[in-house]
């Protein structure tokens, strides 16, 4: 258990010291990046990915029926 903490806390200094020491120019890009992906993944989850169980069931019961009528193909 040690080793594995001591493997994550090497690999967390790694990266902290790693934007630390980039250049202003990274880290803008960086920014750039991680702004386009939260963007993408919030326009996705929103628009192209509705919540199907919940707006077609209104019981945990059904929905999870409904799941494990789709995962076995009993009907």
């Amino acid at each position: 258990m040690k080793k594995i903490t001591a493997t994550i806390e090497s690999l967390f200094r790694f990266y902290i010291d790693g934007f630390r020491t980039m250049s202003w120019w990274g880290k803008k890009v960086w920014l750039i990046i991680f702004v386009k992906l939260g963007i993408m993944f919030l326009i996705l989850r929103i628009f192209f990915f509705p919540d199907f169980l919940k707006t077609n069931f209104s019981s945990d019961r059904e929905r999870s029926d409904y799941v494990i009528e789709q995962l076995t193909g009993n009907n």
